[in-house]
């Protein structure tokens, strides 16, 4: 034996430097996380949801401290164990024995290292614990779904709630078991009770004991991950064809799975037994039993059955595992029959006039604004002020006017941080100017201002009605749009804060209008009336105006987290957002109005589908949360409403039949709104969501098959169709037709045939070929709210698709002829809206905008030119929706598109002009010159085909003289109609 070599020491002022820096980073660390957490307090305070955060907060305190005590305190155990039971004497392999080193430091400083290795390492699980909350509040407030599994006959609220957490503490005792076995080996290594001297080593008694009941506790747990593996089948991957156990699942996976529990246990007893003999013969026997268990048992058996029994007859074998899965995914995604009803249609139809004539439900309402195409108009002819805006893809709902309902685009005109533009940007003028925004702007879907020329104008246009400042409360405004308060401090494009109220009789400083200026009064917003939050928040944003600003004081306060999803998302951690708020009108106010969705990531046999891909589409990419979320049950549970002014946010329980909903109700009493709630004019503006909806025809396009054999085949399996108007064309590569929000007629329903109400619908194509399958539509009318309609085509027709449709418009002659001459040879875009799948007379009528676009202008903004109808392979195609008709069905099939079809007033202010949805009256002088441009039309056409550039010239000149006549005719008061397009 020599003498312990000496640890090196630390100097008195090196102790203190490092003190000082230890202390110097828990300010800097721990500061910022003060500040957040006093500012989020002061959040949930604001918006009345302090009980959501405080009981995140205090279970993720409980799960910290629940997980660093079981760590830590296993590990101190571990760490005590081990050195009480080391040998009395060490001895030493040679001189430069750098474990003997480490010895001595160790029992110098043996406080330290006793205290502070089960304390660091106890923090840092505790840190890891808190993250999963929602695990552990769902298992101590599980709600039964009533429903059991097919294999083993448990309620699924097993599977839902319980499942999980007790798989999470699973893996948590199998980190705490692991982590001790590796501290007490090094404990022992350290101290002598494992010596790697000689050929095997020796391990002293105390050594061997305490390992061999880590290991054995190790295995037992195993044992247990066995049990739960059973019933963690029913979330199977194995098939490439659905979810859930398949046959070898069920019959080679699962009884493995109890004879591997078995061996588990015998081996667990194998190790414990290791305690009481001087040797580990008996437990590497029983470890080598139950790795070749494993491999043999677990993963050969298995193998074997798949290839040489289940492969060669799986249309058989699996039909009861599909059976299973399609019942189980209808039930999990709201596909049930009860809420499904397939019809079968015909898609074909001669139609007469009148009988497109009579369809007063859908073709008085054929909208003609796409809401993704009309956003630069809005902005350009509705934005007031650069720092005004409008998002790009606007949004669609529907207002009663005079009795009579109407579907419209709809936009808030927000304020738009992005726009802000020179000294704008300074600090004042960006939070305490610029503040808000100013009103709502909604257009008759179905209508434009005048149809357009060939010359252009101003003809195409939505027919705007603005509701703001000025005339939020005007008599001429329909009652269902006026507003009590058109200022919109919380929407969807304002970025950062701003600092709003002033005290009383004080100047107002934010901009208003170009007149006046305004105080913010609502109760929105933290208040900034003490020292505290003005330190607190000038740390937070780094901003030291907020403490040095004069224009704060008592009565200011501060706004933030302003965006509706956003709010939503904070106050309700456990659901899922849909991508695409809202602003509607209801009872007087502007209100954001967000989709909420409880969701499981497993339920039993149903399909599980990643929620962002299946929600992508050609106007929305993969959402970044949403995207790498997987799910296996949804439901649209939740109804939310932000206010545009003060930001009160608003839960009401949408399904609360949802076992999940009523967990998360316990879990969080109070911030959940009943049903009743629900006011009726709020109801009346609530939509089928749209990613429900894309989640749900995904799912139809196999799940509509009832038959497992037929499932297997895939051969009555339906896709969703490429968008044929995207750019590129769409194609079968292409990104997915978006679904479309329409005013029609409810074919399927009893009584509802020649009714129109609000839906959500889509077309669906035969899979590898784009031939019309079905069409899908989910009605938002509230007396038939989320009643899915499948008009099922016959196999055997050949009704072409979106994407065949639109080659068929665009390979039309006089169409490409007629584009040419309204791209002006490059100097206009030509852009296609919208493709429509409309029922009509037992038929399809496919319906398409056509908009140019002035090429190379900041300031440009689409208008809309030619409507493109198709049905039974007739096409139709004009500036007026009418004649289109005509032209597919006869004379007199668009009269039912009447100029007055679903139009509402303008309102004063509002830069509207009278509508014009169908043909228009013209005076004789509007007529003689619409009838020159036509006949300048049909001479430039025949030039181009003969090849006459003299002719040409010749006719482009008439044009010219026609069209400067027209305009002529215009101003001088005459109607806005345009000419008859070509072949009308």
């Amino acid at each position: 034996m020599r003498p312990p070599v000496g640890a090196p020491t630390l100097s008195r002022r090196t102790r203190i430097l490092l003190i000082l820096a230890g202390i110097l980073v828990l300010v800097l660390l721990g500061g910022s996380r003060l500040i957040n957490f006093y500012v989020d307090w002061l959040w949930f305070g604001e918006v009345g949801f302090r009980g959501v955060f405080t009981t995140v907060l205090f279970t993720q305190i409980v799960q910290f401290l629940v997980g660093a005590l079981l760590i830590g305190g296993l590990v101190a155990l571990s760490l005590w164990i081990a050195y009480r039971s080391r040998p009395v004497f060490v001895p030493v392999t040679g001189p430069e024995d750098p474990i003997a080193r480490y010895r001595t430091v160790i029992i110098q400083r043996l406080r330290v290292f006793a205290i502070g290795i089960p304390v660091v390492i106890g923090i840092i699980a505790g840190l890891a614990a808190q993250g999963d909350w929602q695990t552990v509040q769902q298992f101590l407030n599980s709600t039964p779904f009533g429903v059991t599994d097919p294999e083993f006959g448990i309620d699924v609220g097993f599977y839902a709630f319980q499942l999980p957490f007790y798989r999470y503490v699973l893996d948590w005792l199998f980190v705490a078991v692991a982590i001790c076995f590796v501290i007490s080996l090094i404990t022992h290594y350290i101290f002598g009770g494992i010596r790697l001297s000689g050929r095997s080593g020796q391990v002293s008694a105390a050594a061997r004991a305490q390992l061999a009941i880590l290991a054995g506790v190790f295995v037992l747990l195993k044992a247990v991950a066995y049990y739960f593996d059973r019933y963690e089948l029913l979330f199977s991957n194995r098939s490439d064809i659905f979810t859930g156990a398949t046959y070898t699942d069920l019959n080679a996976v699962m009884p493995a799975k109890l004879i591997l529990l078995f061996i588990s246990i015998i081996c667990a007893a194998a190790f414990f037994a290791a305690v009481f003999r001087r040797n580990l013969q008996l437990p590497a026997i029983a470890t080598v039993l139950l790795v070749l268990s494993s491999v043999l048992i677990g993963a050969a058996w298995p193998q074997v059955l798949q290839q040489f029994v289940v492969s060669p007859n799986a249309n058989e074998r699996e039909s009861v595992p599909i059976e299973r899965n399609i019942a189980a995914t209808r039930q999990a995604f709201g596909l049930t029959p009860d809420k499904v009803t397939e019809v079968p249609y015909s898609g074909t139809s001669e139609a007469t006039p009148a009988a497109v004539r009579n369809d007063t439900a859908t073709v008085p309402n054929i909208r003609l604004l796409d809401p993704a195409k009309v956003g630069a108009t809005f902005t350009q002819l509705q934005q007031r002020r650069t720092f005004y805006g409008f998002p790009q893809k606007l949004d669609i709902d529907r207002y009663n006017i005079n009795g009579k309902t109407q579907d419209y685009i709809v936009a808030a005109r927000e304020l738009n941080s992005a726009g802000l533009t020179g000294n704008q940007t300074d600090w004042i003028n960006r939070r305490l100017v610029y503040t808000h925004g100013n009103g709502i702007v909604v257009a008759p879907a179905n209508q434009v201002n005048a149809a357009l020329d060939e010359a252009g104008g101003q003809g195409g246009l939505p027919n705007f009605t603005s509701i703001d400042i000025t005339n939020n409360e005007s008599p001429s405004i329909p009652p269902s749009l006026r507003v009590t308060e058109p200022r919109i401090y919380y929407g969807e494009l304002v970025d950062g804060y701003s600092i709003v109220g002033a005290e009383p009789g004080a100047t107002p400083r934010e901009y208003d209008s170009d007149t006046q200026n305004y105080t913010y009064t609502g109760k929105g917003g933290v208040s900034l009336g003490n020292v505290v939050n003005r330190v607190v928040f000038s740390l937070f944003y780094g901003e030291r105006n907020i403490l040095f600003n004069n224009s704060i004081n008592q009565d200011s306060k501060i706004m933030y987290v302003r965006d509706p999803r956003d709010r939503v998302q904070a106050v309700a951690p456990w659901l899922t957002t849909d991508t695409d708020p809202y602003p509607a009108v209801v009872n007087g106010r502007i209100e954001w109005i967000v989709d909420g969705y409880t969701t499981l990531q497993n339920y039993p046999y149903a399909e599980r589908m990643g929620l962002g891909q299946a929600t992508a589409d050609a106007l929305q990419p993969l959402q970044g949360a949403q995207a790498d979320k997987d799910i296996s049950y949804l439901r649209n549970s939740v109804k939310a409403t932000v206010d545009a002014y003060d930001g009160t946010v608003t839960l009401y329980a949408f399904d609360e039949s949802d076992p999940v909903l009523q967990t998360w109700m316990k879990t969080f009493p109070g911030t959940v709104q009943p049903a009743s709630a629900i006011s009726p004019d709020l109801r009346a503006h609530f939509r089928y969501p749209e990613d429900q909806f894309k989640v749900q025809r995904e799912l139809l396009t196999r799940y509509h098959v009832d038959n497992p054999l037929e499932f297997y085949g895939n051969v009555s399996f339906w896709d969703v169709p490429s968008d044929p108007t995207a750019p590129g064309g769409g194609g079968a590569s292409g990104a997915p037709q978006p679904p479309y929000y329409i005013l029609a007629g409810q074919p399927g329903i009893q009584g509802q045939g020649n009714t129109p109400a609000f839906q959500l619908t889509s077309a669906l194509v035969f899979r590898n070929r784009d031939i019309l399958s079905a069409y899908v539509t989910a009605s938002s009318d509230p007396s038939s709210y989320g009643r899915i309609t499948v008009l099922q085509l016959p196999p055997d027709t050949q009704t072409l698709g979106p994407q065949q449709i639109q080659t068929q418009f665009v390979g039309s002659p006089n169409v490409s002829q007629d584009l040419g001459l309204l791209s002006r040879g490059g100097q206009s875009t030509v852009e296609y809206g919208n493709l429509l799948t409309l029922p009509v007379a037992g038929g399809l009528l496919f319906v398409e905008p056509v908009y140019i676009e002035r090429a190379n202008q900041q300031s440009s903004y689409p208008q809309l030119a030619r409507v493109l109808v198709s049905y039974n392979g007739r096409v139709g195609y004009d500036a007026n929706l009418s004649v289109a008709l005509d032209q597919v069905f006869g004379a007199g099939a668009g009269a039912a598109v009447a100029p007055s079809a679903g139009a509402a007033p303008p309102a004063p202010h509002s830069g509207a002009s009278p509508p014009a949805a169908g043909a228009i009256a013209a005076s004789p002088q509007v007529a003689a010159a619409a009838a020159a441009i036509q006949s300048a039309i049909t001479q430039l056409r025949a030039a181009n085909q003969s090849g006459d550039f003299a002719a040409q010239g010749q006719a482009l000149q008439a044009l010219d003289s026609a069209v400067k006549q027209f305009q002529q005719a215009q101003a001088a008061g005459g109607s806005a109609a345009p000419p008859p397009g070509p072949g009308g």
